[in-house]
């Protein structure tokens, strides 16, 4: 996987870009102005990008994941991660057919929910899954591969299934690990 030099991430125009972040060459970023990027975060081959998203520090994308951020925004809090697949929609159609469909037609002839997603502090989302316009996934969850996610998560939960239910909690060890992480992070940048 060839990764993208920082003059490059630079001439890319984002909104935000910190330090050490790495994207592909393969990915497909789209309005980077409006896209913010934190420290150490990465972004694998064929992800698609677009839109409204901010991602903290520490963030993952693992290959052939699609961000559609539109409006009203997609926001990666640090330490959290999606797999390979995962869709993340922030509006849908109205399937109902009593309104016309897709980007093709004028917004008078359509009917479409925009909601803004959220993604707390060690989240990791499981392969293939997908997470639907308007959910907050709350910090520390788990969300198991293949899940789709339509409703917001509590913290510390393991969810899983179509659709998305709360198993049993996920440990909280991590965290412990996290302050050990951040820490010598800390001491080796004051060397």
């Amino acid at each position: 996987m060839a990764y993208l030099n920082s003059e490059q991430l630079r001439e890319m125009g984002f909104k935000s870009l910190g330090e050490n972040v790495k994207i592909s060459d393969k990915a497909s970023i789209y309005n980077a102005d409006q896209i913010e990027i934190g420290d150490n975060s990465r972004i694998d081959d064929f992800c698609v990008i677009s839109g409204k998203v901010s991602i903290g520090r520490n963030v993952h994308f693992a290959p052939m994941c699609l961000v559609a951020g539109g409006e009203k925004g997609i926001v990666f809090s640090d330490f959290s991660g999606i797999a390979y697949q995962v869709q993340i929609f922030t509006q849908s159609d109205d399937y109902s057919g009593s309104t016309l469909t897709n980007p093709t037609i004028p917004s008078k002839y359509k009917k479409e929910s925009k909601k803004p997603v959220f993604i707390g502090r060690h989240v990791i989302v499981g392969a293939g899954s997908i997470i639907f316009p308007g959910v907050n996934l709350a910090e520390g969850c788990s969300i198991g591969a293949m899940t789709l996610v339509n409703k917001s998560t509590e913290a510390w939960g393991i969810y899983v299934g179509n659709p998305a239910r709360r198993v049993k909690d996920r440990k909280q060890d991590l965290l412990l690990l996290e302050k050990t992480f951040l820490e010598e992070e800390s001491n080796n940048d004051s060397i």
